[in-house]
């Protein structure tokens, strides 16, 4: 059945208006998107910030070496690191008592008392990640410093009367076995950026993220930017203008990523290239080993103290203000992220109710192009030969003209013509009459 012209632009006009609203709900779909987009990114920098103030406030440690001062937390660690007899840091630490040779003015330190964290736990954790090899290594300025701690003859054998083993047998602690040397020199240092007003110079590293921008649950931070330098080291810096962090504790950590509990260290994996520990004791290494079964006291460790960054109550106060703060400012806009979400389902199920509505307008009114086939034989009936009733010279079969149809009333083709004296009822048979 054919449409009419008027039915038909209806028809249109209708499909038209169904676009035209289409078009204006997937703007406002891309819109609300687009927001949730920005808020969430906005709640995960601000729970960045959060978890950050946390770490700074030693939040979770009840009290940092059982109560014990800065000061005595050091003592504490130097004497685990005497402990350790016969290694070479328990002779360096021994060795600082006294007059220092030119080798000790060239060695740095020792790997556990260079930095500090606020956290015995995390203190343990990072410890155990190194190991007790890594824990106890020197820390040596250049190369010569090296080429100065241990001597070789002729054959490649350790000459015992040079070098540190000469220093070790003058006071009777001669030393047993291996031991590890770090040079800061040779330390392919961190190529990124550094927070250049930050007095620690912690550095600027990407955090995971998970295909929605947010960062995977639990990651409280990175490793080496957990680390605490006291001031006395702060201002070393190699040759190149490089300091601690960016040489000795990247090439420990590198991107050694920090996660509340070992579910939330798992259910990251994905997003970890350098390995991750969780609070909860959970340990994956680079090399995609995990570290299961119970834990063991740790015998050296970094030095614990929980007022790393303002030991004054103002400044503990001003940062749980500022933790506070956050916590606000998140919920504000978790309200929003609410807020959008719920005005995209509404957009989106509108938008599917009027997409179906179009389909089926489409399915029983289809476009004239396929509802009206044009052909030779059969044409519009305002078209002149198209229709086959018309009065056009041959275009009927059923035409008044001589010749073109059987049926024509010709004189000779029909007995009962009206021509005449041969009509039908002036000449009728008698009976008929």
């Amino acid at each position: 059945m054919e449409t009419t012209p008027l039915t038909q632009q209806v028809i249109e006009f209708n499909d038209k208006v169904l676009q035209d609203e289409l078009h204006r709900l997937g703007l406002k779909v891309n819109h609300h998107e687009e927001n949730i987009r920005f808020l969430k990114s906005e709640v995960n920098t601000v729970q960045e910030s959060i978890a950050d103030l946390r770490i700074k406030l030693g939040k979770g440690v009840v009290i940092a070496n059982n109560g014990a001062s800065v000061q005595e937390a050091e003592t504490l660690v130097i004497q685990s690191i005497l402990n350790q007899e016969k290694t070479a840091a328990s002779l360096v630490c021994h060795l600082r008592k006294y007059e220092q040779t030119q080798i000790m003015k060239d060695v740095l330190g020792v790997v556990a008392t260079l930095g500090k964290v606020n956290d015995d736990n995390l203190s343990s954790l990072l410890s155990e990640y190194l190991g007790i090899d890594n824990m106890l290594g020197l820390v040596c300025k250049t190369y010569n410093c090296i080429k100065d701690l241990e001597i070789y003859d002729n054959k490649g054998i350790i000459d015992k009367k040079e070098g540190i083993h000469r220093l070790a047998g003058t006071i009777g602690r001669p030393l047993d076995g291996r031991f590890t040397v770090f040079c800061l020199e040779n330390i392919r240092p961190f190529s990124g950026k550094v927070m250049i007003d930050d007095r620690q110079r912690h550095l600027i590293l990407h955090k995971p993220r998970l295909p929605s921008g947010e960062a995977p649950p639990g990651f409280l931070g990175f490793a080496v930017n957990m680390i605490h330098m006291d001031e006395a080291y702060l201002g070393y810096l190699t040759p190149n203008g490089h300091g601690l962090r960016e040489t000795l504790f990247y090439s420990l950590f590198s991107h050694l990523q920090v996660y509340k509990t070992t579910a939330d260290l798992r259910s990251a994996i994905p997003l970890i290239n350098d390995g991750a520990i969780s609070l909860d004791g959970g340990i994956f290494r680079p090399n995609g080993s995990f570290c299961l079964g119970d834990r063991k006291n740790v015998e050296v460790k970094f030095t614990v103290t929980a007022n790393l960054v303002d030991s004054s109550t103002h400044g503990s106060t001003t940062m749980e203000y500022q933790v506070k703060l956050k916590n606000w400012e998140k919920e504000r806009l978790v309200e929003d992220l609410k807020r959008e979400e719920e005005l995209l389902k509404q957009v989106k199920d509108l938008f599917a109710n009027l997409k179906q509505q179009l389909m089926d307008s489409r399915l029983i009114s289809p476009p004239v192009a396929k509802r009206v086939q044009v052909s030779p034989t059969n044409r519009s009936p305002a078209t002149p030969g198209s229709n086959q009733f018309s009065a056009t010279r041959g275009s009927n079969h059923f035409a008044a003209s001589p010749g073109s149809s059987p049926f024509a009333a010709t004189p000779r083709s029909n007995p009962f013509a009206g021509t005449p004296g041969n009509s039908s009822f002036a000449a009728k048979p008698p009976h008929m009459r």
